[in-house]
């Protein structure tokens, strides 16, 4: 049994916002997300809590302090099952912690209705997002990484993972590269997958990615990249270090020798070496709304220099009044704003 405390107003606060509809179910709350606790076991909310001081029986009890300070939510054995049962109806906020209707939420472009949170989308979902249906031609999809140092770990051997990802997302590794129409405009576009091992950067990711942009730059093509990375991998040692140098370079012929037009989309997260290369060589830099975007995530600053990161100093809209890019745009008007810079880019 494991107790997880909750504040009493803000989930007083988020019961009362929540629809009649959304009541009737019984639906499963991850404790690691409320307390920030790892490997804690998931709790569950019964919808027939109306007052300040509810408390259910059988499956469910609840418990608040005198001060009413906070809520304690206490599982029971079967709870697992009510889990299972319909967890596949709802989708998390990982901001406001609010659900989502799982079969409208893809229409929404994975934007909670709520708080208005961009929350993950997978590659083949931002691809159709904002192209012209029907147009999509991918290249280089059979591409698939083998173990170039041989890497040894005590847990799941990299070849294993590497396979576990593949039947796990459908993808032969975490970036989706290939040609098509946005807004009758021909455009080369590679999509980075956060799915697949945290679409960190290895061989693969870097070679499917240089193939694009010099595929690009011999077609003449304007060049989107969507970059959602964890940084390089580190099963493929310093050889997915090179690929930050090796796509450079490809950028460099294409913008410089060729003049032609490169758009990168930052996504949450994005850091590392896609951060440190590819991701800031825009001509016209975009961003998500609220996205992470860093080289060093907070926790790695914080236990190298031991100073304190100040919180939302890694965040979208702090960086953008730093000058570090260009634009923030939401994803519903993402189309008709990459259109528009299209054809501004025709003009000279």
């Amino acid at each position: 049994m494991s107790n997880t405390k909750y504040s009493w107003n803000s989930w007083k606060n988020h019961v009362n916002n929540c629809s009649d509809s959304y009541l009737h179910y019984q639906i499963c709350i991850d404790s690691s997300i409320l307390t920030g606790i790892e490997n804690s076991n998931a709790s569950y909310i019964s919808s027939s809590i109306s007052g300040e001081n509810s408390n259910e029986s059988g499956s469910f009890s609840t418990r608040t302090s005198t001060d009413d300070s906070d809520l304690t939510i206490r599982e029971s054995s079967n709870d697992l099952d009510v889990t299972q049962k319909y967890r596949h109806l709802w989708v998390q906020c990982e901001n406001c912690y609010g659900f989502n209707y799982k079969k409208f939420f893809k229409s929404k472009m994975n934007i909670c209705e709520r708080c208005e949170c961009h929350l993950k989308m997978s590659s083949s979902d931002r691809i159709e997002l904002f192209i012209d249906p029907g147009t999509w031609e991918p290249v280089d999809e059979d591409m698939t990484s083998l173990d170039p140092i041989e890497f040894n770990s005590e847990e799941e051997p990299y070849k294993d993972r590497i396979d576990s990802y593949q039947r796990k997302t459908g993808l032969t590794d975490a970036v989706q590269t290939g040609t098509c129409k946005l807004n009758g405009v021909p455009v080369a576009v590679g999509v980075m997958d956060f799915q697949f091992m945290g679409s960190s950067m290895g061989s693969v990711v870097g070679e499917k990615i240089t193939r694009l942009i010099e595929s690009a730059t011999n077609q003449f093509l304007p060049l989107i990249l969507v970059c959602a990375s964890a940084g390089a991998r580190m099963q493929e040692g310093s050889l997915s270090l090179m690929q930050m140098a090796k796509i450079s370079s490809a950028l460099y012929d294409y913008q410089s020798n060729k003049k032609l037009f490169y758009v990168p989309i930052l996504t949450s997260p994005t850091t590392g070496g896609v951060t440190a290369s590819f991701g800031m060589l825009g001509d016209i830099i975009i961003a998500e709304p609220d996205a992470y975007i860093a080289f060093a995530g907070k926790r790695v600053i914080e236990q190298t220099l031991n100073k304190t990161v100040p919180e939302g100093s890694q965040v979208a809209e702090y960086l953008f009044q730093k000058g570090l890019f260009d634009l923030i745009v939401p994803r519903n008007l993402l189309k008709g704003v990459l259109s528009e810079l299209f054809q501004l880019h025709a003009l000279f």
